[in-house]
């Protein structure tokens, strides 16, 4: 399933993704929207990650990690 959404863009990002498309690089808009988007979204992940391993008493422990990555939601799968 999917949901469309309205973005308003700068001009210059639009240029640039247009300029992708039309070479090839990227099959269409929304496909570079969705994977930049997704990308993003890993990275938010990822520093939320990080922060529960600095918090750990001895950092070499992933228990914790472990135990707060069960409890989070999984998201930009869809």
């Amino acid at each position: 399933m999917s949901t469309q959404i309205a973005v308003r863009l700068p001009d210059d990002l639009v240029h640039a993704v247009d300029a992708l498309v039309a070479a090839g690089q990227v099959r269409s808009r929304a496909s570079l929207v969705e994977r930049a988007l997704a990308r993003e979204l890993r990275r938010l992940q990822t520093e939320r990650d990080i922060e529960i391993l600095r918090r750990s008493s001895d950092g070499d422990d992933l228990d914790e990690l472990v135990r707060a990555a069960s409890r989070a939601p999984i998201t930009g799968l869809d």
